[in-house]
C-alpha cells in the first residue's frame, strides 16, 4: 500500500473515530436534562429507602419485637388462641402482622400464626399463614414446609403434603428432621398404595440417615412396603 492510501486509511479511521465521538457527545448533550433527572431519581428513591429503614421501619421493628414477645410466651405454654389473639392488653400474633407488616417480626409472626393454626385444627388458615411466611434462616423455613405438609395431610390432601415433606426433607439434610419428613412421606404414599416409591423413600433414610433414630426400625418398613408391592 502506497504512503498515500496508508495517509488516507488512517485519516478516514480518525473521521470515523471524530464522528462517533461528536454523535455521542451530542447524544449527551441533548438528553442531559433528561439523564441528569433519571439519576436524580434514582439517588431520590435511594435516599428515600433509607430514610424508610431508618426513620420507620427500624423503630416499628424494635416495637414489633417487644409486642411479640407475650404471643410467643403464649405459643411457648401451647395457648395458642392467646398466642394468636392477644390477652387484650398485649397483641397476638394476627395483630402484630396486621400492625407492623415489612418488618422482619411480622413475617416471624406468620409462621407462630401458621402452626397456631395448625395446633388448633384450622389446616386451611395453617397453610395460608405458613405459605405467606419467607425467611432465608433455613431451619425456620423448613418448620413451614413440613408444617404444611402436615396441614395438607390433615386436609386428605396427600399428594400435596408427599410433595411438602419431600421439600422440606431436602430444604435442610440433617440427621433430625429430614428422616421424619422422609417417613412421613413413607407412610402416606404406602397408604395410596405407592409402594415402590414408599420403599424408595425408606431407602433413603436407611442410605442417608443411618444415625438418626428412624434409621433403627427402618429395614421393617422398607421390607412391609416391598411385600404390599410384590416387589423383589
Amino acid at each position: 500500500m502506497s504512503k498515500e492510501k496508508k495517509e488516507s486509511s488512517a485519516e478516514q479511521k480518525v473521521e470515523s473515530i471524530e464522528h462517533a465521538l461528536s454523535k455521542t457527545e451530542k447524544y449527551i448533550e441533548e438528553n442531559r436534562k433528561s439523564l441528569s433527572i433519571i439519576v436524580g431519581g434514582i439517588l431520590a428513591i435511594v435516599l428515600i429507602y433509607v430514610a424508610f429503614t431508618k426513620f420507620f421501619l427500624g423503630p416499628r421493628e424494635d416495637k414489633a419485637i417487644n409486642q411479640m414477645y407475650i404471643a410467643e410466651q403464649y405459643f411457648e405454654k401451647d395457648s395458642f388462641k392467646l398466642a394468636l389473639n392477644g390477652n387484650g392488653i398485649y397483641p397476638g400474633f394476627l395483630e402484630i402482622i396486621d400492625d407492623y407488616g415489612f418488618t422482619k417480626a411480622a413475617n416471624l409472626a406468620k409462621c407462630y400464626a401458621g402452626i397456631c393454626y395448625l395446633r388448633l385444627g384450622d389446616f386451611e388458615n395453617a397453610i395460608t399463614y405458613l405459605e405467606k411466611f419467607d425467611s432465608d434462616d433455613k431451619m425456620i423455613s423448613n418448620v413451614a414446609i413440613g408444617g404444611i405438609g402436615d396441614a395438607y395431610a390433615e386436609l386428605g390432601k396427600t399428594d400435596d403434603a408427599i410433595k411438602y415433606y419431600q421439600r422440606a426433607a431436602d430444604h435442610v439434610k440433617n440427621e433430625f428432621t429430614s428422616p421424619i419428613y422422609l417417613m412421613r412421606a413413607g407412610i402416606l404414599l404406602e397408604e395410596k398404595g405407592d409402594f415402590q416409591r414408599a420403599a424408595d423413600v425408606y431407602s433413603r433414610i436407611e442410605k442417608e440417615y443411618s444415625k438418626s433414630s428412624e434409621a433403627r426400625q427402618i429395614e421393617k418398613y422398607i421390607t412391609r412396603a416391598k411385600i404390599k408391592g410384590n416387589i423383589k
